[in-house]
């Protein structure tokens, strides 16, 4: 498994628009699910036609990269978690209101096992699904509007931890071999702006790493047969991010979690040099995400050879992959990018990680 895509891919067109129409009531769900069948059949066919080893259902049927977590399981405000600043380099910046937990939570259907039972019967190609961490769920919680339902942070990702283990079994009975777990909030303990926001929130920012390390350990735990991958970037919504600095503050994520799999956000100077690779066991794999969702420019291949390169005298080649940095929708509105530029990119990481591997 040299090549991969990180998850998400733009939604098409006609998928943003049905997505409207159903939530005005202007088509039923039925009909909406035909549109999110076809755009998974769209995303797979690119992904194949690029030459990617591992796919995935580009996350259509999710309007956020954590929807599946939202829309599945009640006891969330969608929309009244204390928002987040994205910036790029010009300085534009919007925010994102997260989701925040105000009620016990219930189970009500599973997250991913119809995303993975289509996939599955789809493709005969390797296929992965993509689940969140006990770290980024931790960000859902608010010590003022999350008390009544949950009095401790950690009571209520005690019910993240046994819900996602829940849902891992049920894609393993399904014959699901690898589930990637999204953790960009990691991302928040590196960045120096962002850590003082914990603290003024009332969160010991190392501390909370060393538990929600603990706590995604106990989600992969004890699934035979599994491969775990686990997603660490610096944020992504329509072309912008949240943080920027190397993976030296958090490299224990590396080292103390038993992941097989570390795909890593390395596209730009924000993500600082390859160092940290240094506390990455010796039996894992990292992926390196080279390759930017954030802009159509296309990388070449000699530049993105050379940093394979670098990253080997760390990491032997064979342990290395290649990705793009992101998915290329972490929110449906997408990146700023055309279908176009993202197939142009899809292509360039399986030419490349063949050509090297």
């Amino acid at each position: 498994m040299r090549s991969e895509v990180i998850g998400s891919l733009l939604r098409p067109p006609y998928l943003t628009e049905g997505r409207r129409r159903q939530e005005s009531s202007e088509i039923t769900a039925a009909e909406f699910k035909r549109l999110e069948d076809r755009a998974v059949d769209d995303a797979i066919e690119m992904q194949t036609q690029a030459g990617i080893d591992v796919i995935t259902d580009g996350e259509m049927r999710r309007y956020a990269f954590y929807g599946h977590l939202i829309d599945s399981v009640e006891g969330f405000d969608k929309y009244g978690g204390w928002g987040i600043e994205f910036r790029d380099e010009q300085g534009e910046t919007i925010r994102l209101r997260r989701p925040v937990v105000v009620e016990k939570l219930r189970w009500r259907r599973h997250m991913a096992a119809e995303d993975w039972t289509y996939l599955r019967a789809r493709t005969p190609h390797p296929a992965k699904i993509t689940l969140i961490s006990a770290q980024q769920a931790a960000a859902y919680y608010d010590p003022e509007k999350s008390r009544d339902a949950y009095p401790t942070r950690d009571a209520y990702l005690a019910d993240i931890v046994d819900i996602t283990r829940r849902e891992i079994e049920e894609l393993r009975r399904l014959g699901c071999t690898y589930v990637q777990i999204d953790a960009p909030q990691y991302a928040a303990l590196l960045d120096h702006d962002l850590r003082e926001g914990y603290r003024r929130r009332g969160s010991d920012p190392d501390q909370l790493l060393d538990e929600c390390i603990e706590m995604d350990n106990a989600i992969i735990a004890d699934h035979p047969g599994m491969t775990f991958g686990m997603h660490i970037c610096r944020g992504n919504n329509q072309s912008k991010y949240y943080a920027e600095g190397g993976y030296g503050p958090i490299a224990r994520v590396l080292s103390r979690s038993r992941f097989n799999r570390y795909l890593l956000e390395y596209d730009d100077e924000r993500s600082g040099g390859f160092e940290p690779l240094q506390e990455v066991p010796e039996d894992r794999v990292v992926v390196l995400g080279l390759v930017t969702t954030k802009r159509p420019r296309l990388e070449t291949e000699q530049d993105l050879k050379g940093r394979i390169a670098d990253a080997a005298r760390i990491i032997p080649l064979e342990r290395l992959a290649l990705s793009p940095q992101c998915g290329f929708a972490s929110t449906m509105e997408g990146n700023k990018l055309s279908q176009n530029d993202q197939r142009a990119k899809l292509e360039l990481v399986a030419r490349v990680a063949r050509s090297v591997g």
